[in-house]
């Protein structure tokens, strides 16, 4: 328990450097939690010390630059340009790596790099110090309450092979959960942040869509842990893993917000 809650703390802390001071600085620390994000996927491949994984790294930060510097036209291409030169690694080392090499570099990539990129896209954005939250009361949020009502009421089993303990109940608990802290943190901020009229009705709408993917990256998380047989992606935070332990929710839940958010026009 000593260490969750040590974990827990650097986890809250960790976050808030993400996402208050905006600008560079959350460039900077998401650019680095993507990074070490991308090393512990490619350790569980055995590719984390690989030139693949190399390649990847440098990567990440040049894509967080180019979101930094608002360059976003370059950002498809450049991922074009990232795949080509994994392929060109492929061919020139041959025999040296596999093909599924290849694809678990290039799908880390697009799983952590870029889905966690939309936390900064959010963060970005008119208000962004207020929407981003919405990502984690979609993610954690929706834990939280889906942890409560499943352990109350939860009887039927929502994915038993990949997580024997969440349950239907739980899942639709952490949505409404979701919706109604979105709902009152919308209020509270109209209500106490001069300029901004948030509308809770939407705001609701939002954090409960939002935690409806946050479910499946919990899932799809645990379910590459379970494909390659490993407990944790890492031991970085105490008590909880590694990055990849903590923010695979928000990894799903950042780029539905983003797209919501500018679907009912909160900015």
């Amino acid at each position: 328990m000593k260490e969750r809650v040590i974990g827990g703390f650097f986890v809250f802390l960790l976050t808030l450097i993400m996402l208050l001071p905006g600008g560079m600085i959350s460039a900077i620390v998401l650019g680095v939690i993507s990074i070490r994000g991308m090393y512990e996927f490619c350790r569980v491949y055995k590719l984390e010390k690989s030139v693949l994984a190399y390649i990847s790294y440098i990567a990440t930060s040049i894509f967080y630059i180019m979101l930094y510097y608002n360059q976003t036209q370059f950002l498809f291409p450049f991922v074009l340009l990232f795949l080509m030169i994994l392929l060109s690694v492929y061919v020139f080392t041959f025999p040296k790596f596999k093909d599924k090499d290849i694809a678990a570099v290039f799908f880390g990539f697009m799983y952590v790099t870029v889905l966690l990129s939309y936390v900064f896209r959010v963060r970005s954005l008119t208000m962004g110090i207020f929407l981003a939250f919405f990502i984690l009361i979609s993610s954690w949020g929706n834990d939280v309450f889906a942890y409560f009502v499943g352990s109350a009421i939860g009887k039927h089993k929502f994915s038993p092979k990949v997580s024997p303990k969440k349950s239907v109940e739980g899942f639709f608990g952490g949505i409404a959960g979701a919706a109604l802290v979105g709902y009152l943190y919308a209020l509270i901020i109209s209500r106490f942040v001069s300029g901004s009229e948030l509308n809770a009705l939407y705001c609701a709408v939002i954090a409960a869509l939002g935690a409806i993917p946050s479910v499946i990256g919990d899932l799809a998380a645990s379910a590459i842990k379970r494909n390659n047989e490993i407990k944790d992606y890492g031991k970085l935070i105490p008590g909880h893993g590694g990055i990849l332990d903590r923010f695979d929710s928000v990894i799903f839940t950042a780029p539905i917000i983003y797209y919501l958010v500018v679907l009912f026009q909160l900015i």
